[in-house]
């Protein structure tokens, strides 16, 4: 295959090939930045694309590909691009979390982002990753296996891809913004789509909506991405079941269900069996949302299952029983109940822990600052922190000052403990302990540290769940539970054996989950909350990974073309 790394410096030349020996082979897409009238719940507004596409365009790649992608940044704001669930080795400068690892692709500036596969097989995606652009700028990325390397099931006869989103019908930068100066809670979506489109049962939407026409007999590969800004989701369709076959681009045992419950940045291959009477059916999603009084968008999106043949079509397909919004038993049935493929697995569950984290993960609010009108709780600001942490983004990026030597810009010493030790999930708390710290403080883990993270969530303003990712990395999900985490007695209920392996992990509302991983991939890498208004809030932090004794284990220099701040 043909590669191109952009301007034909010797510089660029030799960071295209740098790392070159990791991957089999490379590819380039082009990705033009760019605003476009788009029509949704019969109003038009421009919204941010990539090339004019809205989901944007899928990503093909096989098993250890490395691919360039120039990003031409022709729209109006600062923009990076996040590829959620490369595991980029070595390459953090590539990896796109704004002033985490870069400074935003200015407008009228070019960027050529390397992806790095190494053991991703199935789907994941990619999307923008500073403020809340990523509401439009998203799409797929499929990963094959290698030739003549089978899949761990029958070979479906389709793929289907099935994105889910939210739509505003204002301008979603608005809407970041309100919130970010109101310090109130962002107003929420006026629907959710799949593929874009919002389906039947919303204003102006059903001629667009999304159909997938099958064949009765034949077996259709869901690439499933749950892409919304704040929400998790229920999905399921009419009379059928559902068999999840991968998540996050990693193979699972299968598992059948009549429904899935999906976080936004998660992936999952699911099997679809069309072996009902030939007809029309709905495929619907609507929200998880298991915080009281939190405000969401309660609208269910649809795309239509539509049989091949000769037929009369009901006048209305039939939708499917879906859980209620706050069924927590439903949606921890789910996630507890994913299984891990160890012959497939690309690592085995770390045994002998070296570093040991424990970190809170809390909603919280901060006094409201002199001279300005608050409309969080009680006239405060919202915030979110993680060990009381509420995190500081600063305005150069962490890996540059990492890399550099540049001092100011964070501070080592993330706690691994609570500061404080109360009932994390309990219904009365103090408010005294609503309010965090605020800082820019990092995770350092030496290189080849076996890693074992609890996320406790509390209760603090108010608890729910929280679908926690990291960069540059999976994970093994131990285990989970609801309580407080117990160190004496819930490790003896760990998964060793064959639990999922996972870049994103949804913590149950006043619950815990536990993971673990090797620190095998130096540099810089983000964990953060998915829901995108508790990451603008300050729940996040930052792992810096040393380097390695050996040359090919240690952080190669920055591309030439790093955007400036």
């Amino acid at each position: 295959m043909k590669m191109t790394c952009g301007k034909n410096l010797f510089l660029q030349i030799l960071w295209c090939f740098s790392l070159i020996g990791l991957s089999s082979q490379a590819q380039n897409y082009t990705f033009v930045v760019t605003e476009v009238k788009y029509t949704r719940l019969c109003s038009t507004k421009n919204i941010l694309t990539v090339n004019g596409e809205f989901p944007g365009p899928t990503i093909r790649a096989t098993r250890g590909d490395t691919i360039f992608v120039d990003v031409y940044n022709k729209g109006n704001f600062n923009i990076t691009l996040h590829w959620h669930g490369v595991k980029q080795p070595r390459n953090p400068w590539t990896d796109g979390p704004s002033y985490i690892t870069q400074c935003p692709i200015q407008p009228g500036r070019k960027f050529t982002q390397r992806l790095i596969f190494t053991f991703e097989e199935g789907t994941i995606w990619w999307h923008a990753h500073s403020e809340w652009l990523r509401a439009t700028v998203y799409g797929a990325i499929y990963i094959y296996p290698n030739k003549n390397t089978p899949y761990p099931f029958p070979q479906p006869d389709a793929e289907i891809p099935i994105i889910f989103g939210e739509w505003w019908t204002s301008d979603v930068n608005e809407v970041f913004r309100q919130s970010m100066e109101s310090g109130a809670a962002p107003s929420v979506s006026d629907a959710l789509t799949i593929n874009g489109q919002p389906g039947d049962l919303l204003p102006c939407s059903s001629p667009e909506t999304f159909k997938l026409n099958v064949e009765q007999g034949k077996t259709y590969h869901l690439r499933v991405i749950n892409a919304a800004v704040n929400l998790i989701l229920f999905f399921s369709v009419s009379q059928h079941n559902l068999t999840v076959v991968a998540a996050d681009a990693v193979y699972s045992r299968p598992f059948t269900r009549d429904y899935i419950c999906i976080s936004p940045g998660q992936a999952m291959d699911v099997l679809l069996h069309a072996n009902q009477e030939p007809g029309h059916y709905y495929l619907a999603a609507r929200a998880y949302s298991s915080g009281v009084g939190v405000a969401f968008d309660n609208t269910t999106t649809t795309a239509r299952i539509e049989y091949s043949g000769n037929y009369t079509p009901p006048s209305s397909p039939s939708l499917p029983n879906l859980p209620d919004f706050n069924d927590t038993r439903a949606a921890l049935d789910f996630i507890t109940n994913l299984r891990g493929l160890p012959e497939r697995a690309p690592s085995q569950v770390p045994k002998n822990i070296t570093t040991q984290i424990v970190t809170t993960i809390s909603v919280n609010t901060l006094p409201c600052p002199n001279g300005r009108t608050c409309q969080g709780p009680n006239g405060t600001i919202f915030a979110a922190s993680m060990n009381n942490i509420s995190f500081d983004t600063p305005n150069i990026d962490i890996l540059k000052a990492y890399y550099y030597h540049i001092n100011g810009v964070f501070k080592p010493g993330f706690p691994r403990f609570p500061p404080f030790i109360f009932n994390f999930t309990g219904d009365f708390l103090p408010i005294t302990l609503n309010t965090p710290k605020q800082g820019t403080r990092v995770n350092v883990l030496n290189y080849g540290a076996t890693v074992e993270i609890v996320f406790q969530g509390t209760n603090l303003v108010g608890g729910i769940d929280h679908p926690i990712h990291l960069h540059g990395y999976s994970f093994h999900v131990v285990g989970y539970g609801l309580g407080n985490f117990n160190q004496s007695v819930d490790p003896m209920n760990f998964n060793l054996v064959d639990p999922p392996y996972l870049n994103t992990v949804v913590v149950p509302i006043n619950g815990w989950a536990a993971i673990r991983f090797e620190a095998v991939n130096p540099g810089v890498w983000f964990m953060h909350c998915h829901l995108e208004r508790h990451q603008s809030w300050g729940m996040e932090t930052v792992f810096i990974v040393k380097d390695g004794e050996s040359e090919n284990l240690r952080l190669p220099p920055p591309p030439p073309d790093m955007p400036p701040c």
